[in-house]
């Protein structure tokens, strides 16, 4: 498929929002489609021009989608505000079009979310970093697992602290398709690997480190899978209040020790640990 030139703050996007998700092969074609983020059995088609003839010619023989509403705004609203670069502990995340240089010690990464949700600059994503930083600041990890790798932020960082593998997964294709951007447009193709797959599916590698900043029920899920126990370092975000505390409680039940807790914006909560093994 034509690649659609970066965007940029001031970029229009057209979002088309859909019920129903398109089967496969049916996306549309053209340097103007950006991509397609799939949740809760709706589709957000995105594009750079207004694309109201391609959108209706793939509705038709599609009686399972149809179309929600269309929206547009500028790519900057749609990630949230200003798009700079930031820095977050040593962590210097550069926009592609825009790259500070770093300072003595920092370690710059550049980052293009596209339109995937995952710049950097969420509570969880910072937490996860810190923690990072922690758990890499020892012995060399050899595995690291990073499940629900959105943009790949925080696999980059991974490998740029010395993880001499990385295994970066993503049950969102256009997420892993922006990850693998990032791992190439950082040359770290070497180092991470990036998957499209259910994370609940990668426990039986044996990594020394695992990343998940997910959703709840998979996270429930990965806890519960006798592979989670065959990780040494747990890194697990994106819990609000109530789920913290579940995670907690089934925590509690097993052979792990709880490190360290980041409680950010009195709603996130991110929990770093390790497994007692044999």
């Amino acid at each position: 498929m034509p690649q659609a030139p970066p965007l940029r703050p001031d970029s229009l996007l057209e979002i088309y929002y859909l019920a129903g998700t398109l089967p496969a092969g049916r996306e549309p074609g053209g340097n103007h489609f950006l991509g397609n983020w799939e949740e809760d059995g709706c589709s957000f088609l995105f594009f750079n021009q207004p694309a109201d003839t391609e959108v209706h010619n793939l509705l038709v023989g599609l009686p399972d989608c149809r179309l929600l509403d269309h929206y547009q705004m500028r790519y900057d609203q749609w990630q949230g505000g200003e798009i700079t670069p930031v820095r977050i502990g040593r962590f210097l995340l550069n926009p592609p079009w825009l790259s500070a240089s770093p300072e003595p010690g920092e370690i710059a990464i550049t980052l293009d979310s596209g339109v995937v949700f995952g710049n950097g600059c969420h509570p969880t994503t910072q937490a996860c970093l810190a923690a990072l930083e922690i758990v890499c600041a020892g012995k060399p990890i050899d595995i690291a697992l990073d499940l629900g790798c959105g943009t790949g932020v925080l696999a980059l960082a991974a490998a740029k602290l010395g993880c001499r593998r990385v295994l970066a997964v993503d049950n969102n294709f256009l997420a892993t398709r922006t990850a693998a951007a990032n791992v190439a447009g950082n040359h770290l193709e070497r180092q991470i690997l990036v998957v499209n797959g259910r994370a609940e599916e990668q426990l039986a590698i044996a990594g020394e480190l695992l990343v998940a900043n997910i959703h709840y029920q998979v996270m429930r899920e990965l806890l519960a899978a006798p592979g989670f126990l065959r990780q040494k370092w747990f890194i697990l975000s994106g819990l609000l209040d109530s789920q913290a505390a579940e995670i907690t409680t089934q925590l509690a039940t097993m052979p792990v020790l709880i490190l360290k807790r980041w409680h950010q914006d009195r709603v996130w909560h991110t929990i770093l640990g390790i497994t007692r093994q044999d």
